[in-house]
């Protein structure tokens, strides 16, 4: 299950975007939020993997 929240960022000549994964403990089975700040079109394999 995956949760995205995107927000495109401008850090001078480059453009970042900011994603945001809910993710489920194998654990206790309670859910966390991941962040990162990368490339737009490295988005896509970000919200895909586990």
């Amino acid at each position: 299950m995956a949760k995205k929240s995107v927000a495109s960022l401008q850090t001078g000549s480059k453009r970042l975007t900011k994603a945001i994964k809910m993710v489920k403990s194998p654990k206790t089975g309670a859910y966390t939020f991941v962040e990162s700040i990368m490339d737009p079109s490295s988005v896509k394999d970000f919200l895909s993997k586990k």
